[in-house]
């Protein structure tokens, strides 16, 4: 297995990912694009010691921008949405 940062790059921390985490315990990561499923699931269980019971996709994919004359276009990024077991609890901020 690819070490955890190479894998989870970081967490989605918006007022929809906060709702989703309080009410459905699922919680958002922005990902590696070659990471599959069964990757994000060990990563996740093995950074943040929970259970994971799912592990859902998605590829926003980079949007088409243009600065003057010239077209570039933003990267795709991939997102996680992982549902954790009844009882495990995801603290980022560990206060």
């Amino acid at each position: 297995m690819r070490p955890l940062h190479q894998i989870i790059k970081k967490p989605l921390i918006t007022e929809k990912t906060n709702l989703q985490k309080e009410v459905s315990r699922v919680v958002a990561f922005e990902v590696s694009l070659n990471a599959n499923k069964v990757e994000i699931k060990q990563a996740v269980e093995k950074a943040f010691n929970v259970k994971v019971t799912d592990v859902n996709t998605t590829v926003a994919v980079g949007k088409v921008k243009r600065v003057g004359a010239k077209y570039g276009k933003r990267s795709n990024r991939k997102k996680a949405y992982v549902t954790l077991a009844e009882g495990s609890n995801v603290d980022f901020f560990g206060v």
